[in-house]
């Protein structure tokens, strides 16, 4: 199987998030001339705006939010090289539902959510808009967050749902035969943040002086948000891409300012630590590992 031949399906739940978590991964596997397909499941139109004088287009004034930051997703995909971005059942079909922070520090579904609020989405409905891409695509390998959509927001539990019972849908001959032949997805990775290396950057930021970056945690207690690095199956080294995940970073200044925690802690550690993106496998066998015990490539052994 060739590069071109190669195809992967990413399902993420707002405009950004895929560039945060799996950014570096799309600018490689785009340049290597691999099919990268980005599915994104809102425009975020629930997010907190940190520029002010675009204030006006938040949920609670204007309400113009989500197409303003479907020019930034638009510009993000262009810095990753990525030429084949969606929106599940169409721009506007989902919106975000928002989120509030429970004490424990994880998401939570926030206490009013809109009627159309992916958070509500008919599961069978919504995955079935997948299905179609997954069909018309046939990818070898699919990425989406873990059941707990990482951190708990209820749009990345929902992505999570929603690309799993699509790829179980999908390879069903007897289910929607009008959207093409069945297939069944080889690979299936959810994202993950190596425990280990944000335990490493947290200690250098603190060095540097940095605090705002997780805030309160301590680099030698318990970390949110990440993954145990024996449960890690791969880890894809892009750090020659890694400019280009910052840039498209920068492309969403409603949402990521380019003095606040996420470039310090690029500022303080170095690119390597937006290069390196982990995966944990959900479906298929692993390939052949690299030194240090993990895939280095999601197309392993296919």
């Amino acid at each position: 199987m060739t590069l071109a031949d190669q195809r992967l399906l990413l399902v993420h739940a707002h405009p950004d998030d895929e560039t945060i978590a799996t950014g570096a991964t799309m600018a490689k596997y785009a340049a290597e001339g691999r099919h990268v397909t980005c599915v994104t499941c809102t425009a975020g139109e629930m997010g907190e705006i940190l520029v002010p004088e675009l204030e006006h287009l938040a949920a609670d004034r204007e309400d113009r939010l989500g197409e303003h930051r479907r020019g930034e997703i638009e510009a993000a995909m262009k810095e990753l090289g990525v030429t084949d971005h969606r929106w599940l059942g169409g721009f506007g079909r989902y919106r975000d539902s928002g989120m509030q922070w429970h004490p424990d520090g994880h998401a939570i579904p926030a206490d009013t959510i809109h009627e159309n609020a992916f958070w509500h989405a008919d599961l069978t409905e919504a995955a079935t808009h997948l299905v179609a891409i997954i069909r018309e695509l046939r990818p070898q390998v699919l990425v989406t967050y873990d059941e707990f959509g990482n951190y708990g927001h209820p749009d990345h539990i929902q992505a999570h749902r929603v690309a799993m019972y699509a790829a179980q849908l999908a390879a069903v001959p007897s289910y929607r035969a009008d959207l093409g032949e069945a297939w069944d997805i080889p690979k299936i990775y959810w994202t993950a943040m190596s425990e280990s290396r944000m335990r490493d950057g947290l200690r250098a930021l603190r060095e540097a002086g940095e605090e705002t970056f997780f805030e309160g945690v301590d680099p030698d207690g318990p970390i949110p948000m990440t993954t145990p690095d024996e449960d890690l199956a791969a880890e894809i080294d892009a750090t020659d891409h890694a400019e280009q995940k910052m840039a498209a970073m920068r492309a969403y200044p409603t949402q990521i300012t380019v003095d606040g925690p996420f470039f310090a802690l690029s500022n303080n550690v170095g690119n390597k630590v937006w290069g390196l993106e982990h995966y944990r496998i959900a479906k298929g066998t692993r390939g052949p590992a690299g030194p240090n015990g993990l895939e280095t490539d999601l197309f392993a052994g296919l």
